[in-house]
């Protein structure tokens, strides 16, 4: 089937019992059993939903997976995924990844015995001469905020000859513009949060993997630890990928606008995103993605310029998040990546006037409107 078909339909075929064509919320936590051992498949809420499996195996339909497991969050989808390691393992990670993902990292799991190393992966030459020993692979392409781009399948190529696991979250992009699974990679990660529900009305995640042994591991943890994506958070999502192939065509063309309106502007340093034949992985952007995306963060020099702009904009609105069909515009380094220090954030280059902007789809003519008198302050 095509993607918009499988946007409209993949695990969601009509209730069998009313015909109901949207999948209805079961809105249950446990299921009669006709006696003891005997039950239709479905046992606690925990367990079964079958919003939830209806919504994984869309999502699964989507990436190009075998299966698919669904959360309470991103971070939840995330912590699952690093179940597959073990005390004593190592971990390379893309550096600039999203804060809450680094926290998680260097402040919980570390904690527990594993080893976690971050480096620049866009080149993956240099990246495989430096990496050493690893057991999991884990890359942001684009990563967030600084839009740096990593070869999936020459990383995958990386993680496999040390019999690694390569893990790509691709929030930014959705499986509308890239497929990881079928460049190499064994395991795709979401925040549903973001473009999947795409209306800024829920929260979840999910974990999309290609091999029975990695299903089974996601299987038993999101039973076992419990950290499930409610059935109306389940729906929502549902909702939201009818039209991811709808929408995502219009956060581009939008972004196809702001970009370079962006890029020119005289108040506007460095503009990160990977449309622009200025950023230095756009050729390899463009070999394994059939889009750029909607999410650009720019620098504009000091503090107090952003803040002029955040707090000026009129349309767009400032606040945590990305995604959704409204334009959300953020400060990284007091927001999503406050939780690296200062040092880091020096670093990797996410300064305090850089500003990172999610573009909706609204008319962009009125989102360079805003954007253009926000500045005139800036």
């Amino acid at each position: 089937m095509g993607f918009a078909t499988d946007c409209i339909h993949a695990g969601q075929e009509p209730d069998p019992t009313t015909g109901a064509v949207s999948v209805p919320i079961y809105q249950t936590s446990t299921y009669a059993q006709e006696g003891l051992g005997r039950h239709k498949g479905y046992e606690y809420a925990r367990t079964h939903n079958l919003t939830r499996r209806s919504l994984e195996r869309n999502l699964a339909a989507l990436e190009g997976g075998t299966d698919a497991y669904c959360f309470a969050s991103g971070m939840a989808a995330t912590q699952a995924v690093l179940s597959f390691v073990k005390s004593g393992q190592r971990v390379a990670v893309s550096d600039n990844v999203y804060g809450g993902t680094h926290r998680f990292f260097t402040k919980i799991l570390a904690d527990y015995g594993v080893e976690f190393t971050f480096l620049d992966a866009t080149d993956p030459s240099d990246f495989a001469d430096r990496a050493g020993r690893f057991d999991l692979l884990w890359i942001e392409t684009p990563t967030n905020p600084l839009m740096k781009i990593c070869d999936i399948a020459a990383l995958a190529e990386v993680a496999h000859a040390r019999d690694a696991i390569l893990v790509v979250d691709n929030t930014f992009m959705s499986p509308f513009f890239q497929k990881p699974l079928a460049l190499g990679a064994d395991v795709v990660v979401h925040s549903t949060t973001k473009f999947l529900n795409g209306h800024s009305d829920g929260v979840g995640g999910v974990a999309v993997v290609k091999k029975e042994a990695h299903a089974e591991r996601l299987r038993f943890v999101q039973n076992a630890a419990g950290a499930i994506l409610s059935p109306f958070d389940s729906w929502l999502v549902l909702r939201g990928t009818k039209t991811l192939h709808l929408r995502m065509p219009r956060h581009e063309e939008n972004a196809c606008t702001v970009g370079p309106f962006l890029y020119q502007h005289p108040k506007v340093g460095t503009v990160h995103w990977p449309g622009l034949p200025s950023h230095p992985n756009h050729e390899v952007h463009r070999k394994q993605a059939s889009g750029f995306g909607a999410v650009i963060s720019f620098d504009l020099g000091g503090l107090e310029a952003a803040r002029r702009l955040l707090e000026g904009v009129r349309l767009c609105t400032l606040g945590e998040s990305l995604g959704g069909v409204e334009t959300l515009i953020s400060h990284p380094a007091t927001m999503t990546h406050a939780g690296y220090t200062q040092q880091e954030r020096d670093t990797l280059g996410i300064t305090d006037g850089l500003v990172r902007i999610s573009v909706g789809c609204e008319d962009a003519d009125d989102l360079v409107a805003d954007l253009e008198q926000a500045l005139a302050s800036a």
